[in-house]
């Protein structure tokens, strides 16, 4: 249907906009420079090549910072459940344009490549734009194609054999070697997913595989192996703009978790402060789960059990914003036992940037876990090869990583040159 949908819009009613006959392909002439509006691309989206926006998109400025625009074209996306995209397009007038807003959706197919995929995208880049550039002194120099189809194209309800299902099959296999070490990974998983408005399903089964092996100079071997497999189910309904429930079954096996099996069980509800239509943009989601966990250990554990079962809940706390001032991806999960409710774990992740003024960006990233549910660890100790290859958990209270930057760029407040000699 989305397929059908976009060759109804590209052969009945897009635009083939081009500049007057003699105006350059890679550098406008100077007074349409000066006449041309100003836009930034804000866009961190699949398949956003901003060298390719500019080349065919030439009767506009590409600016590089958003005070020098004109219009701020703000595209955020989101994977759709049969694998394509879905592109909002915001453009945001600026510097006197204030009152002139416009969106548009644009939704791929998932057996678009990604040079189809990049070419609808600028077409509908472009349209957006025109609105804007027709009051302009530029405007005249622009022209409309029609693209008449090569046979009428009726719209009808197509029926689909899969009823929305979606799968997906997966290979992995990793060789590395040297004359006394080598290497070996091999990993596999499928999936199947149904997403729909009312209703969404996902199914999963995924495994790895690895072994190293080394030589040391007396001539000892020293192997060591990790396995993971996992096998989910998990339904969610829509109940409103807001509100989600659902609820899933889980199965793992880990070496390195010490687990021979692990299974979980439980219902979950979710509320979105925002509409979940809004969701390229901005969410602010609540998430509450009670399961029940069955564990079944590789080896006895520091408290003596080699089987048990473990009721748990959780809060997640989650947030995804993307606006013209920068954005900012988190959140905050909370995990407690409920037989000792001092076995927990507070998972916390943050990756933000702001655009604090004229070409200066503050990122910050930060993970930090708090850990206090090692209740799996082995009752033996870890043997120097497993510390070293970190084939098995070691204890710990806490696990963090943090990145902080900043970044400024100054110049030519243009961009619309695309060089790609000898990148």
């Amino acid at each position: 249907m989305n397929r059908l949908l976009f060759g109804l819009a590209a052969t009945l009613a897009v635009f083939a906009i081009a500049p007057a006959a003699g105006a350059s392909a890679q550098e406008p002439a100077t007074d349409t420079v000066a006449q041309a509006l100003s836009v930034f691309l804000d866009c961190n989206a699949h398949n956003c090549d901003f060298d390719h926006f500019r080349r065919e998109i030439v009767w506009v400025n590409w600016v590089r910072d958003r005070r020098d625009a004109d219009i701020h074209l703000l595209v955020t996306a989101e994977e759709t459940g049969g694998g394509g995209w879905r592109y909002t397009l915001d453009y945001i007038g600026r510097r006197g344009l204030e009152d002139l807003t416009k969106s548009n959706l644009y939704i791929s197919d998932p057996d678009d490549t990604d040079a189809e995929v990049r070419e609808a995208l600028t077409r509908f880049m472009a349209l957006g734009l025109v609105q804007f550039v027709e009051g302009t002194p530029l405007a005249p120099r622009l022209r409309i194609m029609y693209e008449a189809p090569a046979v009428a194209v009726v719209q009808r309800e197509e029926l689909d054999p899969w009823n929305l299902w979606v799968f997906r099959l997966e290979l992995d296999v990793e060789l590395e070697g040297e004359k006394r070490e080598s290497s070996n990974a091999f990993g596999a998983s499928v999936h199947a997913d149904r997403v729909a408005e009312d209703l969404k399903i996902n199914i999963g089964l995924a495994g790895e595989y690895m072994r190293d092996e080394f030589e040391f100079d007396d001539g000892e071997l020293v192997s060591s192996t990790s396995e993971e497999y996992f096998a989910g189910l998990s339904a969610v309904w829509s109940l409103d703009d807001h509100w989600s429930a659902g609820g899933g079954v889980n199965a793992d096996r880990s070496t390195f978790l010490n687990r021979d099996l692990a299974l979980f069980v439980g219902p979950a509800l979710e509320y979105n402060i925002f509409p979940y239509s809004e969701s390229t943009r901005r969410q602010v989601t609540f998430r509450y789960m009670l399961e029940v966990g069955y564990f079944n250990y590789e080896l006895e554990t520091i408290e003596g059990q080699t089987e048990e079962t473990l009721p748990r809940h959780s809060l997640i706390v989650g947030a995804a914003v993307q606006q013209p001032w920068g954005e900012i991806h988190g959140s905050l999960e909370g995990i407690q036992y409920l037989h000792d409710l001092k076995a927990h774990r507070i998972n916390s992740f943050v990756e933000f940037e702001y655009r604090l003024f004229r070409g200066l960006n503050f990122d910050i990233e930060l993970d930090f876990s708090r850990i206090k549910d090692q209740f799996f660890l082995p009752k033996e100790g870890l043997s120097e090869e497993e510390i070293l290859l970190r084939r098995r958990q070691r204890e710990t209270d806490y696990r963090y990583e943090l990145s902080v930057g900043l970044s400024y760029r100054f110049g030519s407040k243009f961009a619309n040159i695309v060089n790609p000699r000898m990148e």
